[in-house]
């Protein structure tokens, strides 16, 4: 178990317990007392916050031991992670203060009425007028919520804000989380377009496959703003990031490679579709249901384009079949699927990155014992694969010059400015990939994006820093 702190708020009765008493409890149970905060005291008694370090330990091991006492009775008991989410991770404040009548008269009525006379006239100017200009929506129905599947757009909402969170923080994007209680694809399409006019552009999130391809394929086309699945695109972006440095570590090309690629879902198709676009020309997608083969026929659409392409390969079987002779495996799919012989099987150096959550296809241990190159999911090992060095530089350079869309060139501009990140001195097996909180990153994906939407003709608008 991950070793956490909890907050546990008690009553203490100080005729019947000392705060010694609480003390020794916590530490029978195996936990240390880091802080002690006095929230209230009175002659007989006294409430009292103190912060706990668990250790290993569950948190009900304390919850006994302090019910135990008499004379002391438990409040409350959470820990940071609860506290940092109370009444949510976002808040709308304006942008000036409304300090008098004049003001009021500027920012509402009768001042207002100019503006939107002038939006009625022009609506391009929605773009500089209102909150437009820089504020996405980041849109789930709650169907595929990290690792924890169909939870619902309630229990989705946290990390929406928590990605409302990143886009500001590091590239100065609002970001407003939309839940949308429905699953039906033409309803979530319809909700999306009735809600666009506000926002600048769409961020499109935890919705499962294959649903999610048909949702992000139609608002492209019907609406007027950037949309951008980033369980699809933000995933392909990064790996086509770390296997552009990977390949430089072990000294093999793009064209060269042969890859395999475990989970052909949102995620899976997604990242074939930005190796092929990288170069790739040997390629092995393979799913719970076998490798999908060149000259196949299949029921999904994408898996059907994937069999379509004269890269793909035509041998059939499981992964463990088609991995033999593979120079790089990419793994979307289920834990433990690999062991070290399997890798093994690999050629020389191979580039593995085993990118299930919260368990890898392969134990990192292992992956790290055998591979060239081994990047993971997880911030506890190098090279952790993470879509937040994508979205907010992408959407940052998308809002910035107006795009219409972020297509293929945008994206694999993003991921080459990424693994740019990421300088000659510093690039080896354990560093390919730059940090989130690298601040480099935004401003180099942003300017990237910039100039793949200016060459092919989607940018409506010349940044200052452009001309």
């Amino acid at each position: 178990m991950a070793r956490t702190l909890i907050i546990i708020r008690l009553e203490l009765d100080h005729k019947q317990a000392s705060f010694g008493d609480v003390a020794a409890a916590v530490s029978g149970a195996g936990g240390d007392i880091t802080s002690i905060d006095v929230i209230s005291s009175a002659k007989g008694s006294s409430i009292r916050d103190i912060t706990v370090d668990t250790g290993d330990r569950d948190e009900t091991e304390f919850v006994k031991a302090l019910r135990k006492l008499h004379g002391v009775r438990l409040i409350n008991v959470s820990d940071r992670t609860f506290l940092m989410h109370l009444g949510g991770k976002i808040a709308i404040e304006p942008t000036m203060p409304i300090r008098n009548r004049d003001d009021l008269s500027q920012v509402y009525t009768p001042g207002v009425a100019k503006i939107c006379t002038a939006i009625h006239e022009s609506p391009n100017k929605a773009f500089s007028l209102t909150i437009k200009r820089n504020t996405v929506a980041v849109i789930t129905d709650g169907t595929a919520v990290l690792g924890l599947g169909d939870i619902g757009p309630y229990a989705a909402a946290p990390v929406m804000e928590g990605k409302a969170m990143l886009f500001k923080q590091l590239a100065g994007v609002d970001a407003f989380p939309l839940c949308l209680d429905t699953s039906d694809t033409e309803e979530i399409i319809r909700t999306i377009k009735a809600v666009s006019p506000i926002f600048g552009g769409i961020n499109l999130e935890d919705i499962s496959s294959p649903r999610c391809f048909e949702i992000e394929q139609r608002l492209a086309e019907e609406l007027d703003i950037p949309v951008f699945h980033d369980d699809q695109h933000g995933t392909a972006v990064v790996v086509i990031a770390g296997l552009i440095n990977a390949l430089k570590v072990v000294g093999k090309s793009m064209s060269e490679v042969r890859v395999v690629v475990s989970g052909v879902g949102a995620a899976g198709v997604s990242i074939c579709k930005m190796l092929l676009a990288a170069g790739v020309t040997k390629l092995a997608p393979v799913d719970k249901e076998g490798a999908i083969v060149h000259g196949g026929t299949y029921r999904y659409p994408m898996w059907q384009w994937l069999a379509e392409q004269p890269q793909v390969e035509s041998q059939p079987g499981s992964l463990q079949d088609v991995l033999p002779g593979a120079d790089v495996f990419i793994g979307v799919s289920a834990g433990n699927l690999l062991t070290g012989e399997h890798l093994q099987t690999m050629n020389e150096q191979p580039i593995v990155f085993a990118l299930a959550n919260p368990n890898p296809e392969v134990d990192p241990e292992v992956g790290l014992a055998h591979a060239g190159v081994f990047a993971t999911g997880r911030s506890d090992y190098p090279n952790q694969i993470n879509n937040v060095l994508v979205f907010p530089g992408v959407f940052r350079g998308a809002l910035d010059c107006r795009a219409r869309v972020v297509n293929e060139a945008m994206k694999l501009a993003a991921a080459e400015a990424i693994a740019a990140a990421v300088t000659d001195e510093e690039r080896n097996e354990q560093y390919i990939i730059p940090s989130i909180f690298n601040d480099q990153v935004v401003p180099l994906v942003r300017k990237a994006v910039i100039e793949a939407a200016m060459a092919t003709g989607v940018a409506r608008r010349i940044p200052p820093d452009f001309r």
